[in-house]
């Protein structure tokens, strides 16, 4: 392949990781933002912790969609590991995400609903998925090792039903 080819293929995989990688997260923005709305207005909590809530009941979600579809593919065999840096990085973007809102709410007194939303679901999530989806791609969703991969392969070409398979093919051919 050339190289063209090669970053061609690689940035249709990245463009197919940001889409899925963006549906999830837009069903977690959903989350977030009902979540967030009805812990304020309906439970009159302090809009940070609302924020944190909403985060943290957000962030379940999305390990969920970003595990079973988004991230499908990498290495499941660590995954007390995968999860610990999971909820790492998301508590580093629920900080980032409700930093943001603090410092508008209480730090520039903008207290409107607007703003609180503008603030928490818009700017503190913009940056805060940012951050996330490079965080989670780089550390937490690794793909297998080829090396890895190359084993797998092999020792499934090497197992029985794989042989009886090929036997198969090949008494069908001649």
């Amino acid at each position: 392949m050339s190289e063209r080819g090669a970053l061609r293929t690689r940035l249709d995989l990245l463009a197919r990781e940001i889409a899925k990688f963006g549906a999830v997260g837009a069903i977690g923005f959903v989350v977030n933002l009902i979540v967030f709305n009805i812990c304020v207005h309906a439970f009159d909590l302090a809009v940070v912790r609302s924020g944190v809530i909403a985060t943290i009941v957000a962030i379940a979600t999305n390990y969920i969609g970003n595990r079973y579809w988004t991230y499908r593919h990498t290495d499941k065999n660590k995954r007390s590991r995968e999860l610990m840096l999971f909820l790492l990085f998301s508590g580093i973007g629920l900080v980032i995400e409700n930093g943001i809102l603090a410092l508008s709410h209480y730090g520039f007194g903008f207290t409107s609903t607007l703003a609180d939303n503008m603030a928490k679901n818009v700017v503190g999530l913009g940056i805060g998925t940012v951050f996330r989806f490079w965080s989670y791609r780089t550390w937490v969703f690794k793909a297998l090792p080829a090396r890895d991969a190359v084993q797998t392969a092999e020792s499934f070409l090497e197992s029985p039903e794989a042989q009886a398979h090929q036997a198969q093919v090949n008494s069908s051919t001649t």
